[in-house]
């Protein structure tokens, strides 16, 4: 590999990306995202800040199996008066699972002696002894230059120091932060070129915030100018006005620029995927205007734009939708659509002929779907039940004839005022012979879904012993605006876990919140009891 072209990538959605207004992760949010940041294939995912919070804290606890990208800890040099290996910052970063560590530091000399209120020189060291007590404890030690450029705009000698006092003891990157968003791409280049000539490129990093909009601009004027690491967020994510996108600029250094960030053909093809699959855990509408990834990306509207684009599409588009994952919207036939959903169904492991009328069925029900509200791109699970049913894979295990959720308000008998959620349902186990009888079960919960979960599961545990273990691991509800200015609809995500760890997430919609999530669970348990291998009259024990 040439590591001149060798672009590195280094996601901080969940440590930066969590500054986000309205943004907050759950610990099983991050499990979720680090493991699609492993599988796109970025070389470090950024977990936290060990001892900053509970929910990182939980996280680094258990942290992810990750199969390709560095899993990094983020934190702050050693303090003023502390050494290295007695600053309880450094040292929760030290014990954590990471085998990264990136510690931010002062560059800007108006922070050291207003902020920390210290000598420079002093300052040099704090950066150089955390570096050195990072690197002999066995980790590849990072370091992000906090207000670098502002720095070097008002003094560039000691800003230059900052940065080699961090490289010349043992830093892996030395990552030039534009703390504030406010540099231009010129200065960028210029400045970015002006580290090169004292550290070597393959050892900077960028960082950038988009308080100008040019945060992508100005990572890619650093990678013209030599830095070979480029740290963002998916979707932009950050505080104030965000990050540099890593889903813009992964296609564009790949695509545009030919380098090599580690993205294969396969990676960028999951771009669109990732995107809607954060703004699905997020609750967020995605933003249809985004580059690459938004789903008016490659949309043609009439006239001669859809002319051109039935001729030859690269008359009106910079690059071939597929290769991101994203789509051409024009009214032309359903090859697009029918392509799209022939990828997915390989993506989930069915091979189907390309001819088989059941697949335009299936193009025609997934955009009805849609319509109603459904989203599959944060919903594989859903979505392979939908397709393997269409291709007629998916026995019916059970059958809801009625349920029923009653919650009540009241005060215990300590005097505590509760909320009790009751769940009754009629479930009908199908035999092989087609009879089956109806079985009533009741049970509370943590509220009204958890108690329909709970009543289910006590009807069929005892049918499919598969289902033991299985457990709820996040909800989330959105309100959709009907597209036909009707009563407005709910969607609801539930992710689920088995007793192995393995994840999964299916959607339902309906006008009623309950019966949406009752959807969502019921698909839940069907791809529990379908991956299991669990087959009428032959339930699959669990393992």
């Amino acid at each position: 590999m040439n590591e001149t072209n060798r672009v590195y990538l280094y996601d901080t959605t969940l440590r930066d990306g969590a500054q986000t207004s309205g943004v907050d992760f759950t610990v099983a949010d991050k499990i979720a995202i680090a493991q699609e940041l492993d599988a796109l294939g970025v070389d470090y995912v950024e977990g936290g800040w060990p001892g900053a919070n509970p929910t990182d804290d939980a996280f680094f606890a258990e942290p992810p199996k990750l199969g390709r990208a560095t899993f990094t800890a983020f934190g702050m040099t050693r303090r003023p008066g502390r050494s290295a290996s007695n600053d309880p910052g450094l040292s929760a970063l030290l014990d954590s699972p990471a085998a990264a560590v990136c510690i931010v530091g002062k560059s800007w000399d108006f922070h050291v002696d207003v902020a920390l209120g210290i000598p420079r020189d002093e300052n040099l060291t704090l950066i150089a002894d955390s570096i050195r007590e990072i690197k002999a404890r066995g980790r590849e030690p990072l370091f992000d230059a906090e207000h670098f450029f502002d720095g070097y705009k008002a003094n560039p000698d000691y800003a230059l120091q900052c940065v080699q006092a961090a490289y010349e003891a043992g830093a892996r990157w030395v990552v030039l932060c534009d703390t504030n968003g406010g540099t231009l791409p010129d200065e960028v280049e210029q400045i970015v070129a002006r580290v090169a000539s004292v550290i070597p490129g393959s050892h900077i990093g960028i960082h950038t915030h988009n308080d100008t909009e040019n945060a992508v601009a100005n990572s890619l004027a650093a990678v013209r100018a030599g830095a070979r690491m480029i740290q963002g967020t998916l979707n932009g994510l950050g505080e104030r006005c965000g990050n540099a996108n890593l889903l813009s600029l992964i296609p564009t250094l790949t695509v545009k620029m030919g380098f090599d960030t580690g993205v294969g053909r396969d990676g960028l093809a999951r771009l669109v995927h990732v995107s809607r699959m954060l703004d699905e855990r997020l609750n967020r509408t995605p933003n249809r205007h985004a580059a690459y990834v938004g789903e008016s990306a490659f949309a043609h509207k009439g006239g001669l734009h859809v002319s051109a684009v039935e001729k030859d599409p690269s008359s009106y588009e910079h690059v071939d939708p597929s290769l991101v994952g994203n789509r051409r919207h024009v009214l032309v036939s359903d090859q697009a659509g029918r392509s799209n959903i022939l990828a997915r169904l390989r993506e989930v492991g069915v091979e189907v002929d390309p001819k088989d009328e059941r697949i335009g069925q299936l193009v025609d029900l997934v955009k009805r779907r849609e319509f109603e509200g459904y989203a599959y791109d944060g919903a594989e699970a859903s979505f392979e039940l939908l397709a393997r049913r269409a291709l007629g894979e998916v026995p019916d295990y059970f059958r809801l004839a009625a349920f029923r959720v009653l919650d009540e308000r009241r005060w215990n008998s300590k005097g505590d005022l509760v909320t009790l959620s009751e769940a009754t349902t009629k479930v009908e186990v199908p035999s092989a012979s087609g009879d089956g009888q109806p079985v009533m079960t009741v049970a509370e919960g943590n509220g009204p879904v958890n108690a329909l979960d709970q009543a289910l599961r006590k009807a069929l545990i005892p049918v499919y012993p598969a289902l033991e273990g299985m457990r709820l691991v996040d909800y989330k509800v959105r309100i959709l605006s009907a597209q036909d200015g009707s009563k407005a609809v709910t969607r609801v995500l539930i992710e689920t876990a088995d007793r192995h760890g393995q994840r999964w997430v299916t959607v339902g919609v309906s006008a009623n919140v309950i019966d949406a999530s009752f959807n969502a669970l019921s698909d839940s348990i069907t791809y529990c009891l379908y991956r299991s291998g669990a087959a009428i009259d032959k339930p699959v024990v669990a393992a």
